[in-house]
């Protein structure tokens, strides 16, 4: 039977119209490298997906922030505070560092967060993202990166775009979080040793990514409690905000890809993140995450490795 938007005499060209559409979308899921370049993830929401799911029943809302006055201040409604502190801890002399992993899924059903819900996370202020992402990326450790997701814009996108805010605390219903640890996301400074080494001979399939600001990158400044100035041999910079939209929005997925292209990161490369105290590299983690590449994080980051025994610093 003939088709109806084909009529017979055209179906060869109809065809052949199709594949050449089918080649198209091929190509455009391609770095020019000729890498399959995956599909983000389902892991960010937007202010207007939130403000019509913000009431399910399925849906948990975490406020991440150091300070419950900023909670207090106003937050979305229906959203709990989540404590900085609760999911981040000091150990070695080495801040914010992952809690045990009982410790941390105890923080997490505190909040409500437990098997079977949509987990939004969000935070306010100049570091928002980093907090939001961090929060995220010990989700992901605990397996659930999949059933959570970041505000896009935090609390002062859900503002701008017209969302009411609350200053009535809201009571946690303590759920049940069954962890299955990531353990290969982790690198610790014995791994990151073997890494830098490979990366600064050249041809390696992992990237070393330093989230932090290119005064810092460069040595110029050592930044807080780090005794030695400078950057692991062998890493890249991209310091975090530069990933995002002056509304605080995260850029394009093809922008997002072209600033990590300019580092030399394709979708076949193998990304582990640092910072100073493994915050801000949580944020560069998230997006490549979300861009569906294959990333870690070396959690004590800068910190650790300055004040480490033989490590080697480049300015």
């Amino acid at each position: 039977m003939p088709n109806a938007g084909c009529p017979t005499q055209r179906v060869f060209r109809c065809v052949g119209f199709v594949a050449v559409l089918a080649m198209a979308s091929l190509a455009q899921a391609q770095s020019p490298g000729g890498v399959a370049v995956p599909k983000p993830r389902e892991i960010l929401v937007s202010a207007d997906w939130l403000a019509k799911h913000h009431a399910d029943s399925s849906v948990v809302i975490l406020h991440v922030a150091r300070e419950k006055g900023e909670y207090d201040a106003g937050h979305i409604p229906g959203a709990i505070f989540l404590p900085l502190g609760d999911i981040v801890v000091t150990r070695n002399g080495v801040l914010n560092e992952l809690p045990d992993d009982a410790d941390l899924q105890r923080a997490f059903e505190r909040a409500g967060a437990g098997d079977g819900k949509r987990i939004i996370i969000y935070a306010t202020g100049d570091h928002a993202p980093v907090l939001a992402t961090r929060a995220w990326f010990s989700l992901d450790y605990l397996g659930h990166g999949d059933h959570a997701a970041i505000l896009d814009g935090g609390l002062e996108r859900w503002k701008s775009s017209g969302g009411e805010t609350s200053t009535a605390p809201v009571e946690p219903r303590r759920a049940r979080l069954t962890i299955q640890p990531r353990r290969e996301v982790l690198v610790d400074t014995a791994r990151m040793r073997s890494l830098s080494a490979q990366a600064t001979s050249g041809g390696s399939e992992y990237v070393l990514l330093d989230s932090r600001p290119e005064k810092e990158f460069s040595g110029e400044s050592a930044g807080e409690d780090v005794p030695r100035a400078g950057h692991i041999p062998g890493a890249v910079s991209l310091y975090w905000p530069h990933l995002l939209e002056e509304n605080g929005e995260l850029l394009p997925p093809h922008d997002l890809r072209a600033a990590l292209e300019k580092r030399g990161i394709t979708p076949d490369k193998k990304v582990v993140n640092y910072c100073r105290t493994g915050m801000q590299a949580s944020f560069d983690y998230f997006v490549l995450r979300y861009l569906g590449y294959d990333a870690s994080l070396y959690d004590g980051s800068f910190m650790e490795w300055s004040k480490a025994e033989g490590t080697q610093v480049e300015k």
